[in-house]
């Protein structure tokens, strides 16, 4: 079934201890669309400037996702950011954001957009993400996606938002940070009791934790021993994880864990290199192969 997502587009100039890129393909929808394409149709909604280079919308339309949502706004800049990870290559450094267009788009849906069923709102103002979701009326899977800025600025927004929601995906300091609470498994069952039916911490190389009413588990890291450039895992663990609840039209708890999977193994080939470019290379039995590898990791 379509999956509509609406996030950020951006282009980043990365550092790590090895390498450097600049000017390359990034933003939360970028990487969650082209991670959900493996597994179901994608339409992604953003905004970029004038100085959007033509050849990654190309690229994202070669992967079957529709960019019709995807706006140019005339005398714009598109979305900035850099980024140094420390020598770890868990913890970075934000060394310059320029918001450009995303400080004043609004999101506006069409009639298609309206009515896909499964709805991801990529890393945004609370604001605008209710705005988008008043919006989505078909919508009957909603997932978004959060960050320390909105819960120091708008977190009354953001609770407003909670209550609206099916699931909510954060990363482990966040998580802490909203639920006012250093112990994670405390912080995942309170930000649980603000509104949502599940909440999905991200936890970088130790993988991600679950959090429903009715269960709570842990989905380690696949080992990946080559790590390379770590942006965009976790927009590409939504969007594996999103990407096959879509392609089952379901959110039951044996599809949660299965999608929780997918996008545990489709995060370990992002890492794999900078941008898209492993994901590039790869294809479904790719992933398909990898999850049978991690599948076995688990079993014993």
């Amino acid at each position: 079934m379509p999956l509509l997502v609406v996030g950020s587009i951006a282009l980043d100039c990365v550092e790590t201890p090895t390498d450097r890129r600049d000017d390359v393909l990034g933003g939360s929808a970028v990487f969650f669309s082209y991670a959900a394409s493996f597994f179901s149709p994608v339409k992604l909604i953003g905004a970029v400037g004038e100085d959007w280079p033509a050849e990654h919308t190309k690229l994202l339309e070669g992967k079957g996702i529709d960019t019709a949502g995807l706006e140019v706004i005339p005398g714009g800049r598109t979305f900035r950011w850099r980024g140094r990870y420390l020598p770890n290559m868990n913890d970075r450094e934000t060394l310059e954001v320029h918001l450009n267009v995303l400080e004043t788009f609004r999101p506006k849906l069409n009639g298609n957009h309206r009515d896909c069923r499964f709805l991801f709102l990529g890393n945004a103002s609370p604001t605008v993400q209710m705005e988008v979701l008043e919006q989505a009326k078909g919508a009957t899977l909603t997932v978004a996606d959060t960050m320390d800025l909105w819960i120091n600025i708008q977190r009354d927004e953001l609770e407003a938002l909670l209550k609206r929601i099916d699931g909510l995906v954060l990363n482990d300091s966040e998580a802490k940070l909203l639920a006012e609470d250093e112990n994670l498994v405390r912080a995942g069952r309170k930000v649980l009791a603000m509104g949502p039916k599940f909440v999905v911490i991200k936890k970088g190389e130790h993988g991600a934790m679950f959090f429903s009413a009715d269960e709570t588990y842990v989905m380690p890291a696949y080992p990946t021993p080559q790590v390379l450039d770590p942006t965009g895992a976790g927009d590409s663990f939504a969007g594996g994880m999103m990407g096959h609840l879509a392609s089952l039209g379901r959110s039951d708890p044996q599809a949660l864990k299965e999608a929780l999977a997918y996008g545990v193994v489709t995060a370990s080939f992002t890492v794999e290199d900078f941008s898209l470019d492993r994901l590039e290379g790869i294809n479904r039995a790719d992933l398909d192969g990898r999850l049978a590898e991690y599948r076995k990791m688990l079993s014993f």
